[in-house]
């Protein structure tokens, strides 16, 4: 036998979510049980919900200050640099150890 699929209102979902957002003590099964709703739904809200704020905000960096995500950035790109210049490196170095084995 198959539950019907019951359709919630948004605003219920909002608030769901932000409930589980606040309640640090309480677990998840806690909060479905309290709200009347099966735990995979709500896991599935507060995922949903987790995804579209990351790509609201570009990326992973919710929560983040201004100064913080431009520090993310940064770092980033100095990330990105020193993995090309860890490649050349590399490159460089089975090059000479090929030239040296002649």
């Amino acid at each position: 036998m198959v539950a019907k699929r019951k359709n919630y209102p948004e605003e219920f979902k909002r608030d769901a979510v932000d409930l589980v957002r606040s309640s640090k003590d309480r677990t998840l099964t806690d909060i479905a049980r309290s709200l009347g709703i099966h735990l995979e739904t709500l896991r599935n809200w507060v995922r949903e919900d987790k995804a579209r704020t990351q790509d609201a905000d570009g990326g992973g960096d919710a929560g983040m200050t201004p100064d913080e995500k431009e520090e993310l950035r940064r770092l980033r790109r100095e990330n990105a640099r020193l993995k090309e210049d860890n490649e050349i490196l590399r490159k460089a170095a089975a090059y000479f150890a090929r030239e040296t084995t002649r």
